[in-house]
Order: C-alpha cells, then sequence, then structure tokens
C-alpha cells in the first residue's frame, strides 16, 4: 500500500526530529530524571512536528525496553501498537470533532480505569484549542489532579485561544519553523532514498514556498515527483507550483527603468489572459521587490533562485533606491489585501502596474525633507535676520549711528537732533508771534527765556560743517532699509519655493523646472 513521503517518512526516534533539539533534549531530560509533569502543551505552526513529538513521547514513557540515550526502540509490542495508532493507552483525540462537554465528560469518566498493558495512559489531544470554554472548564479538576498514570499531551497551532488556567496547568513548548537549509537537507535524504534526481535550484525553491514547515515540503516534493520520471528541474517546478515566470516581473522593472507607461496596459492583459490568480500575482511581485530590497541592504537573498535570475536581480538593484523599495512593498501589500474586494478587477491592476511605474519619478520623504533644509538653509543667511529687527524695531536706529562716528559722538546725535527740531519751528512761532501779539498770551516770557538757551548751542553748530553728514546719515539707513527690502523679496520667493515643494503629494512627482 502507498504512503505518501510525509507519513512513510515521520520521525519514529528523537534524532530523526528536524529543528527542534532544544525540545527534544528537555523531554529526554525528563526522562532521565523521572521528572514527568501530568500535562504538556506543544505550540507552533503547521508541518513543524508538534503531534510528532507528542506521540516519540509517549512511546518514550511506554516503551518496554529503552535505550540507553533514552530513544525508543520502537520493536516492542507498545511502540508497534503506538505507530500503528492501534494503542489502548495512547489515545489520540481530534479537538476540532470533540470539542464539546459530553466529550470531556466521557474523558473524566474514563481516566480513572487502569492502564491495559503499559505504564501510563496518555492522551493526546489535537487542536485542543478548539475545544469549547465549557469544556476547558469541565477539564481542569482532572488536569491538575489526574492519576499518577495518566498524562496529557495537547498541541496547538493558536495557543493564545487556549484559556490561561489550562495553559498554567501545562508544561509549554514552543516549535518554532525550521529553516530552509534544514529543509533542503532533509529533502536530499528522501530523494537518495527513493532515487530521485532533482536539482538543487528546485530543492531551493521548494523549502522557500514551504515557509519553515517541513510537512508542506515533503507533501510538494510528493507532488512533484508524480509529475515527471526524469530529473526535476527548477522551471517544472515553477510551473508546477503555480509561480508566476520572473520574466514578467523583470520586464515589469525595465518599464520603471524606461518609465514606459503603456507596458502596465500589456502586462496587465498578459496576466488576464494567463488565467493567473491575481492574489497569487500579486504575492509573486511583493516577494520580487522583497528581494530587490535584500540586495540593496546587503543581505543574503535569493538563494533559491537561478543564476540567470540572480543576474537579473543585480541589475535591477542598480536603479532602485531602498525608500522606492519600501515604498512599493507598502502599496502592494496594501492592494493585497483589497484586490478581493473590488469589482474592476482589471483596472485596478491596470492602475497598480501604472502606479509603481510612475513611483520612479516620486521624491521619498527624506529627500523631500532634505532639499527643503538645504534651499531653507541657503534662503536664510543670518544678515537678513538682522535686517528683519531694524525693520520692526525702527526707534533703536539711533544708538546703531555707533558704527561710523566714535562713541563721544553718541551724546552729540541727540543735541544735534534736537537743535534741527527747535530751528524749524523758531522761524514759524516768530511768524505766529506777531499775529498772537494781540492776544493775552504776551506776558508769557518764558519763550523768549527758551529761545537764548537753545541758540547758545546752534552758535556752537554753525561753526562745525558737520552738519551735510547728517543727510548721509539719514541716507545710509534708508539704503539699509532698501537692501532688506530687497532681500525679502528674494525672500519671500525661496519660501514659494519651500511652499511648492512642500504642496507636493507624497506619492506624486515633482516637475524638472524645480
Amino acid at each position: 500500500m502507498y504512503q505518501n513521503i510525509s507519513r512513510k517518512y515521520r520521525p519514529q526516534t528523537f534524532r530523526s526530529i528536524v529543528g527542534q533539539d532544544a525540545i527534544v533534549t528537555t523531554l529526554k531530560n525528563a526522562i532521565k530524571l523521572g521528572k514527568i509533569a501530568p500535562a504538556y502543551l506543544f505550540c507552533g505552526c503547521r508541518g513543524t512536528g508538534k503531534t510528532t513529538l507528542a506521540r516519540l513521547f509517549a512511546k518514550a514513557l511506554n516503551c518496554e525496553a529503552l535505550k540507553e540515550d533514552f530513544e525508543p526502540c520502537n520493536a516492542c509490542p507498545s511502540c508497534l501498537d503506538i505507530t500503528q495508532g492501534r494503542s489502548l493507552d495512547v489515545m489520540e483525540i481530534d479537538g476540532a470533532s470533540n470539542r464539546g462537554i459530553d466529550d470531556i465528560r466521557q474523558i473524566n469518566e474514563t481516566v480513572g480505569y487502569a492502564s491495559a498493558s503499559s505504564k501510563y495512559k496518555i492522551y493526546i489531544i489535537d487542536e485542543v484549542h478548539m475545544l469549547t470554554k465549557e469544556a476547558f472548564n469541565a477539564l481542569l479538576k482532572t488536569l491538575e489532579e489526574p492519576p499518577s498514570n495518566v498524562k496529557f499531551f495537547f498541541a496547538t497551532t493558536e495557543p493564545h485561544k487556549v484559556l490561561p488556567t489550562i495553559t498554567s496547568r501545562c508544561q509549554r513548548f514552543d516549535l518554532h519553523r525550521l529553516t530552509s537549509n534544514q529543509i533542503i537537507a532533509k529533502l536530499e535524504q528522501i530523494a537518495a532514498d527513493l532515487g530521485a534526481v532533482v536539482e538543487k535550484e528546485a530543492l531551493q525553491l521548494i523549502a522557500h514556498v514551504a515557509e519553515g514547515g517541513l510537512r508542506d515540503a515533503e507533501s510538494l516534493f510528493d507532488q512533484l515527483l508524480c509529475y515527471t520520471n526524469g530529473p526535476l528541474t527548477y522551471e517544472e517546478t515553477a510551473q508546477i507550483l503555480g509561480i508566476s515566470p520572473r520574466s514578467m516581473y523583470f520586464r515589469l522593472d525595465r518599464a520603471v527603468e524606461t518609465y514606459n507607461l503603456s507596458f502596465a496596459f500589456e502586462l496587465a492583459t498578459e496576466v488576464f489572459s494567463s488565467g493567473k490568480d491575481l492574489s497569487a500575482f500579486l504575492d509573486g511581485l511583493i516577494e520580487h521587490y522583497r528581494t530587490i530590497l535584500l540586495l540593496k541592504l546587503q543581505l543574503p537573498a535569493a538563494s533559491y533562485l537561478h543564476e540567470k535570475d540572480q543576474k537579473e536581480y543585480a541589475h535591477a538593484a542598480t536603479f532602485y533606491t531602498q525608500e522606492h523599495c519600501l515604498y512599493i512593498l507598502d502599496y502592494l501589500l496594501h492592494w493585497y489585501k483589497e484586490i478581493h474586494r473590488t469589482p474592476f478587477k482589471r483596472v485596478t491592476l491596470e492602475m497598480i502596474f501604472l502606479h509603481v511605474i510612475r513611483s520612479q519619478k516620486r521624491i521619498s520623504l527624506p529627500m523631500l525633507v532634505r532639499r527643503l533644509e538645504e534651499i531653507e538653509g541657503g534662503a536664510t543667511p543670518r544678515p537678513i535676520e538682522k535686517t528683519a529687527k531694524i525693520e520692526v524695531e525702527p526707534k533703536p536706529i539711533a544708538p546703531k549711528v555707533e558704527i561710523s562716528p566714535p562713541q563721544p559722538i553718541e551724546k552729540t546725535p541727540p543735541k544735534i537732533e534736537t537743535a534741527p527740531t527747535l530751528q524749524a519751528p523758531i522761524p514759524p512761532k516768530a511768524e505766529v508771534e506777531p499775529k498772537q501779539e494781540p492776544r493775552p498770551i504776551t506776558p508769557k516770557v518764558e519763550i523768549k527765556q527758551e529761545d537764548p538757551k537753545p541758540i547758545a548751542p546752534i552758535a556752537k553748530v554753525e561753526p562745525k560743517p558737520k552738519e551735510e553728514p547728517k543727510p548721509k546719515i539719514e541716507a545710509a539707513p534708508v539704503a539699509l532699509k532698501e537692501e532688506p527690502v530687497e532681500q525679502t523679496r528674494s525672500q519671500k520667493n525661496r519660501y514659494d519655493t519651500l511652499l511648492r515643494f512642500a504642496a507636493v503629494e507624497l506619492e506624486g512627482s515633482i516637475k524638472k523646472d524645480l
């Protein structure tokens, strides 16, 4: 009778378990020291060996001729019965089918019976997270204080759905995904045992598609061996697994490089005519840009690819940037979730390709910020800040004349300023005084007393011809005021450019005239 590869090559000893060395060592030491817990919880993704470990542990506990390294002998009646699934003392229960409280009550009723022929009576409940809350609660008391010869082994892919009251009563083991090298080594052993000829690149592609699950990789390998009688090549593997040819992705890269927008419609027509699933195609496109990003980050990538494809990726990495790849990946991940909801799938796919091609002209946010900083740094030099202060505060202009004359002249400018102010009103006063003489204000002799007081400094000022530079002093601030006007104009122009940069949509492109 034919058995598939995943069942035929299922591990029967602890040493044949792949990639779970820490858990295997812990279980062996528990047997060695006699510290067997009443319940164990094995967690992990599919195909990593949860149920297999539970069976091996049960086999080692009930083995009649346990080896020195605490491996089951696989020859005694207990080991043979467990291997063939007919043991009365090791009962495997599907948690998805027996998930009600009545099923757990049946377990509670049979727990008290002695084992048939083995040392321990073991209950292996697969997919234990499918049990109802009432079933979990019914199992609590038995799980906490079971008979000394009863053990519970639980396996689940979703440990977060198991009640904390159950988890706290178990020893939990988390199984991790297998690496590509570990899966490839296992597949090579199987291929050598079966006498099959398989290319290295084909095995690498199988391990990549399996995503860390050994059972998935073995099932795919079994399917591929049924396809061909000769050597299994990389191209045949990609065709059978339904992977889109990478030449389509490379053609899209060339369209991005040359900014060929019309290619978006050609590629969308080709994808639709080939009958490929759009989600699967976008999944491959996401993986494509992820590979380019890994190359840009100088990380190991595309080890499972053919040499020809690796050269294409090396060329694509020359005109893509890290920000560009991150932006495209973010955009594709969004549409990967939404593509099945839109009724206009072809138009949506065309718009996705158009957006990917147009993203070449897009300026990333870090680059935009860098350009704004450069423009702002060249547009607002320090002297412009001083002129701005002069315009805002006109009063301190007088003390700023300290630059041209020495410090003692600082005292004279206020006198000079008062002198012309007095001289200017004097002549009109003389004209007004005769007109105001008939008025009774004539007794104000104080005005006459004030006149001689400023006259004395006026006589001192008259011999000084320094009154001529006064217009120069007045012209100087006028020139100073004209300069900031020009500077403010240029500043406004520069800030206009800043606003134009800021107004650009982040997913858009900037015009070349900027």
